[in-house]
């Protein structure tokens, strides 16, 4: 996709501020670039945040939701599957045992909430945040409070969830740590968070560059094991675990490679996404 004709701005590195980057990945209209200081990659300039979201509410937004709903049983299933290697499963234990309410928990970028209903479903107090036209299917098909505007702007109070889910989110946002710290705030004390996300760290990412199939025009960030755990660590979060997957790419290796590559991805972290678990401290 062509670099858009909207408004762009370059923006300093959203972990040390620095303001002097090297090439990172050359892709097709667009390019990233690497802080020198952190090494965090990031696309710069980028678009702005009003042209983002315009974009999410236009066609493409329409778009984004034929997609969510038609891949919909495979990416709440992906979703569960990366929750439990992050311990999510035994945090809910935890909470249901503890707790004289029931647990809440906020989905941010929760697309058409195929995961909160399952969450509901469990017991869950649930809410949502979601820009695009997916908000509009998950308050009229399954009765869920999402909210169709940034985090930022909603202004949960303090202390207001016992969990933060944000998958594949993270790297779509202008201000990354502006997000954290908002998540930080309305995280009850001891709570944590899962962001899941691309992984350039990861073999494949290594191994194609600026082909890697997440180094895309709506990513303006791609994070590092290394890079994700200091944006947490400087936003207030101690980072309790982090797990990875795939190895390599389905249809672009033989199939006799790609299962010992995808069963070593976890063990040696260097999966093609990573889910990481912070706690607030």
């Amino acid at each position: 996709m062509p670099v858009s004709d909207g408004k762009s701005a370059a923006v300093p590195c959203a972990i040390c501020g620095g303001l002097t980057f090297k090439d990172a990945l050359e892709c097709e209209g667009f390019s990233f670039v690497r802080c020198k200081f952190c090494a965090l990659v990031q696309r710069n300039p980028q678009p702005e945040k009003e042209e983002i979201i315009a974009r999410y509410s236009s066609t493409f937004g329409k778009d984004y939701l034929s997609y969510e709903l038609e891949n919909e049983t495979a990416f709440l299933k992906l979703q569960q599957l990366a929750l439990k290697d992050a311990g999510f499963d035994k945090l809910e234990k935890t909470l249901f045992l503890r707790a004289k309410e029931p647990p809440s928990c906020l989905d941010v970028g929760c697309a058409t909430g195929a995961l909160l209903a399952n969450l509901r479903e469990h017991g869950w107090r649930v809410t949502g945040v979601e820009i695009s036209p997916c908000a509009e299917y998950a308050q009229k098909e399954r009765k869920l409070d999402v909210r169709n505007i940034p985090l930022e702007e909603i202004k949960f109070p303090d202390g207001s969830f016992d969990a933060v889910l944000a998958s594949h989110l993270i790297e779509h946002l202008n201000d990354p740590r502006s997000f954290l710290t908002e998540v930080h705030r309305i995280l009850k004390n001891n709570a944590r968070v899962f962001i899941t996300t691309p992984n350039i760290s990861g073999f494949q990412a290594r191994l194609y560059g600026g082909k890697w199939r997440s180094a895309i025009f709506d990513h303006l960030y791609l994070f590092s094991t290394r890079t994700l755990t200091n944006l947490l660590e400087s936003t207030g979060f101690k980072v309790e675990k982090i797990r990875t997957w795939g190895g390599l790419a389905a249809g672009l290796s033989p199939k006799w490679l790609k299962k010992p590559a995808d069963f070593l991805a976890k063990p040696l972290s260097f999966g093609d996404v990573m889910i990481v678990r912070g706690r607030k401290v």
